[in-house]
């Protein structure tokens, strides 16, 4: 069955469904970037919202700046809107519909109609899911980059901007014009701080074609800092055949784990939804939790994602049945982040990595290996080296985390131990194979990434540690690598 409005009431009774008036709904939020993780997580909690009777002026008005999200819009214009979300939990799977989106701006080169509807009265918060590597941060300086050619191009022509940042910008200089205040802008991405980060891309982009007006920015427009979570695997064709066992034709269904968590400071200057009635914590502690997640799960994704690869896993949770896989998470993780991390009012730190353990152990998410491997240059200095930066000031163990970089390096060398060709996966492949070769030879060579490795660059105890387990790992290979870290 094609998903649309009035087939609703037609699907087959295991299948959940918006629990309310879907005409009663009008729009509030502008949400660029409708990829997996947005229809699977901030859609959702506005569904469960919307089911209790409340907030229905806060729906979702679907917007990107991207050639793909032009192709989103199309295949969800076709289906009303409607997203199919599938939970993979291990005693079965759980579908439902969400119907929290009600429109999707056209996607046009100059963003002309996303500026239209950013620049409207009933558009009160604009948030985004652009990916942690879509602010233009300048990997070497950790800040935004204001020489980046998009960025210079929005400069240089803001009327016509290509960019999410300069149509942002645009939208907030039409308010101010019509005397209208201004929205708040919402990050949902997983980067530490995304609301000054966000912040720092908008302002930063209106520097460049008007200064006064980015100090406008700076003092008048809200950019809440939040936290992120839940694993949300890429879609494929089973995807799309698990849909169709339920009956569903969605080109586009998301799949993704039974848990989900969404962490707010509460800054909404013209309002919000009231998401703290469906789970959402509102707190001035955000970055504790965030560090919780980033250090502990994302940073645990790439310990078993490097190590799991080049042992022969495929799914996360083949990496997790692997005993030395899963025995190197845990050792790493109690011995070298944990000690690193505060605990929130949820959970403790070995609490939250029990929590982690099971959810990447879940034998019906499917979350691929390679999908956790890829843009190691963008996620590395995000994920793991502030865990090495930690143990290097505090003078405890980076034993693990140095192995985790050096079987990173050694995934880029472009094959698996038995020869086989690992297909590009990072946006800087090229390079990072050509300089992981040199590494195989000089290990010291790939340390000279400066935007991975940024404060850390140059420390001996860490360049010695990485070059030993580079060292075996090119000599006896990453499974008996992993056992001596295990034996000690």
């Amino acid at each position: 069955m094609k998903l649309h409005t009035d087939a609703l009431g037609a699907l087959e009774s295991r299948i959940a469904r918006p629990g309310y008036d879907r005409a009663s709904l009008t729009p509030g939020i502008v949400h660029v970037g409708l990829g997996n993780f947005h229809r699977a997580h901030q859609a959702v909690y506005l569904d469960d919202l919307f089911a209790k009777g409340l907030d229905h002026d806060w729906a979702i008005c679907g917007a990107g700046v991207r050639a793909p999200d032009g192709r989103m819009r199309e295949a969800l214009a076709a289906q009303d809107y409607l997203s199919t979300v599938i939970e993979l939990d291990p005693s079965g799977a759980r579908p439902r519909v969400i119907g929290a989106m009600v429109d999707f701006v056209e996607v046009d080169p100059d963003n002309g109609p996303l500026i239209a509807r950013m620049s409207d009265v009933a558009t009160r918060i604009v948030s985004l899911t652009v990916t942690e590597g879509g602010y233009y941060v300048d990997a070497t300086t950790g800040t935004f980059d204001p020489t980046h050619p998009d960025i210079v191009a929005d400069g240089a022509s803001p009327d016509t901007p290509k960019t999410v940042f300069g149509a942002i910008v645009a939208a907030l200089k039409t308010r101010r014009a019509a005397g209208l205040p201004p929205f708040t802008v919402m990050s949902c991405d997983n980067i530490p701080g995304n609301g000054a980060v966000t912040r720092d891309a908008v302002a930063g982009t209106a520097r460049l074609s008007d200064p006064d007006f980015a100090q406008w920015i700076e003092a008048n427009v809200a950019f809440p800092n939040s936290m992120v979570d839940r694993i949300t695997p890429a879609t494929g064709e089973g995807e799309r055949a698990l849909a169709r066992e339920f009956g569903l034709d969605d080109p586009v269904p998301v799949t993704c784990e039974p848990f989900r968590q969404w962490v707010m400071e509460d800054s909404f200057p013209q309002g919000r939804p009231r998401l703290e009635e469906v789970g959402v914590t509102f707190t001035d502690h955000v970055h504790d939790y965030e560090r919780m997640k980033i250090r502990i799960l994302n940073g645990g994704h790439a310990i078993i994602a490097y190590a799991g690869a080049l042992l022969g896993c495929t799914f996360a949770d083949d990496a997790m049945a692997h005993p030395l896989v899963s025995a190197y998470l845990r050792k790493v993780e109690t011995e070298e982040i944990l000690p690193h991390v505060q605990p929130v009012p949820e959970f403790t730190p070995p609490g939250y990595l029990t929590l982690i353990e099971g959810r990447f152990a879940n034998p019906a998410v499917k979350d691929t290996i390679r999908r956790l491997c890829l843009d190691g240059s963008n996620r590395q200095p995000k994920f793991i080296v502030p865990s090495i930066a930690d143990g290097l000031r505090k003078g405890t163990s980076i034993t693990g985390l140095a192995l985790e970089s050096a079987l990173w390096c050694r995934y880029c060398a472009g094959t698996f131990e038995d020869g086989t060709v690992i297909e590009p996966n990072d946006p800087s492949w090229e390079a990072l194979t050509a300089l992981a070769a040199e590494a195989r030879e000089t290990p010291a060579a790939w340390l000279t990434q400066r935007a991975v490795y940024g404060e850390i660059q140059g420390d001996a105890r860490f360049e010695e540690s990485f070059a030993t387990w580079l060292d075996m790992i090119w000599s006896q290979g990453a499974q008996r690598s992993i056992e001596t870290y295990l034996n000690g």
